[in-house]
């Protein structure tokens, strides 16, 4: 897929403020795609004039995530993130019909559940992750997901929705406005704008048409790109299975906000039927991922104990990349209890069949960065890189190994090479390079890039405070310049957030 060259610090996508300087962390940023406006879509009505065209629905979609991406349920995770962005544009490459560029992101939840919002950002449970018996079944779920942002039924629902909904919507614009206005960031107001957005999101309830068509677009699109199709099936059962034990429950299912009919189920298993087997074998990173993410959903000792027990269980009874997988998860959480010795330990029971993955050597090294043994960190960072160099997660922690043992000119080279590579979808590569930028002396530069990634993550009004030290610090008139012309574009772009999210709050 073609990605769009970032030519100056505002060409980044927008995003909302984020409190603090140098304790921001790492969030990836899509850049803005147009597509074209299907022909008879409706007004907003009286509630608002505007048309939610796919560039206003876009905007829309990044400054929701600029506050959800503060949410404590948030998973930042690079490894998480790529793996599932990939498989998402994957499966969005044989979309039947234009598609924006979608961004999958994990959030921390048990339950069962995927969800759409505006602009193709599609969140994905961890519990979803963790119950896929495959990988076809976890991509079935995503495939479903991207067909409701193909056909635009989100957007669709939103301007048809009745005043109540459009209520909903100017709350929302209003939490993203309190945010923005504060300069730094609100906790509590970017927890309020994610649940908001999710309430919209259920609040919809797509009709049975909009199921259908969402199933049959994403049918497609699992079956094209080289998926099972039986793992629509197999996980729609489960899924209706679920549903049917937690009846009366509560709760916020995939399951009850995509109700599952006996009529979806048999269409979907007669296309099944019509297709010959399938020969697609689950990736090897599906089972790290899955393994991890059983770790970090983990909020309590309880869940914890259970994620512990359940991957006992499956180390003992499973062989291959499902025992390795296990064991991966073991270490992991052994790691985060700062248990180096058991860590080592159970990624020694992990390679112990001379398995190798990028997420094993990942923590490997994040190993032994805590015991601070960094010669032997960048040895393994560096063999890692080598080995799998676009796992991104990788190549942040090399460049932190680098840095660990003080070699910032090298640091520095290597993150201006990956910026060119993967800019757009790490701020925190130039978070890393202003650090080391100011360890060699370089303190303009530092403040520069450091605004960049305040940018990228929506922090305007530390980024301008950054970019103002900056000027003051430098003598070179053209230099100062081009800071001008950097403090203008973080404005304009400030304007433009504010100016999209009034239209909404003010209907």
């Amino acid at each position: 897929m073609n990605r769009r060259k970032m030519p100056s610090i505002c060409s980044i996508a927008k995003r909302g403020a984020i409190i603090g300087l140098s304790a921001a962390l790492a969030m990836p940023g899509l850049p803005a795609t147009a597509w074209a406006q299907p022909v008879g879509l409706p007004s907003m009505g009286a509630a608002s004039a505007a048309e939610l065209s796919p560039m206003l629905e876009r905007s829309l979609g990044q400054a929701i995530m600029a506050q959800g991406r503060r949410d404590p349920t948030y998973v930042d995770d690079p490894e998480l993130s790529q793996y599932l962005t990939t498989m998402g544009r994957k499966l969005a490459s044989f979309a039947p019909g234009a598609v924006p560029e979608v961004e999958m992101f994990g959030v921390r939840d048990p339950e069962i559940n995927a969800f759409a919002m505006p602009g193709g950002y599609i969140g994905v449970n961890t519990g979803l992750i963790v119950s896929s018996a495959s990988e076809s079944e976890l991509a079935a779920v995503l495939a479903h997901e991207i067909g409701h942002v193909v056909q635009r039924h989100i957007a669709r629902g939103m301007t048809q929705q009745s005043q109540n909904g459009m209520l909903m919507l100017a709350s929302l614009a209003g939490a993203l406005l309190a945010a923005l206005a504060g300069g730094g960031g609100n906790l509590a107001m970017g927890v309020a704008a994610f649940g908001q957005a999710a309430a919209i999101n259920r609040q919809l309830g797509f009709s049975r048409d909009a199921e259908r068509e969402a199933d049959r677009a994403g049918f497609q699109m699992l079956t094209k790109a080289g998926y099972d199709a039986q793992g629509m099936s197999q996980m729609f059962s489960r899924l209706m299975n679920a549903s049917r034990l937690n009846e009366g429950a509560g709760g916020g299912s995939w399951a009850s906000t995509h109700p599952l009919s006996i009529e979806r189920m048999s269409d979907v298993q007669n296309r099944v039927r019509s297709l010959p087997a399938s020969n697609h074998v689950d990736s090897d990173d599906f089972w790290y991922v899955r393994a991890k993410m059983r770790v970090v959903q983990g909020r309590d000792a309880v869940s914890l104990r259970s994620a512990a027990q359940q991957l006992q269980d499956e180390a003992q009874a499973l062989s291959g990349v499902r025992r390795s997988a296990a064991y991966y998860g073991l270490a992991l959480q052994a790691f985060q209890r700062n248990n180096l010795a058991e860590a080592e330990r159970n990624l020694g029971l992990a390679s112990a069949d001379g398995r190798s993955s990028a997420q094993l050597s990942k923590l490997a090294v994040d190993v032994a960065l805590a015991r601070k043994d960094y010669p032997r960190a960048l040895e393994l960072a560096q063999a890692a890189t080598r080995r799998w160099p676009d796992q991104r997660a990788l190549g942040i922690v090399y460049a932190q190994a680098l840095q660990s043992i003080g070699r910032h000119a090298d640091a520095q080279e290597y993150l201006r090479a990956k910026i060119k590579q993967w800019g757009s979808d790490e701020p925190s590569l130039y978070q890393m390079l202003a650090q080391s930028e100011e360890r060699t002396g370089k303190p303009v530069a530092a403040r520069r890039d450091l605004a960049r990634f305040y940018v990228m993550t929506g922090a305007f009004a530390a980024a301008e405070s950054q970019l103002q030290q900056a000027r003051g610090m430098s003598t070179d008139f053209y230099e100062q310049s081009q800071i001008d012309v950097q403090i203008k574009e973080v404005k304009d772009k400030l304007a433009e957030e504010r100016q999209l999210l009034e239209r909404f709050k003010s209907g």
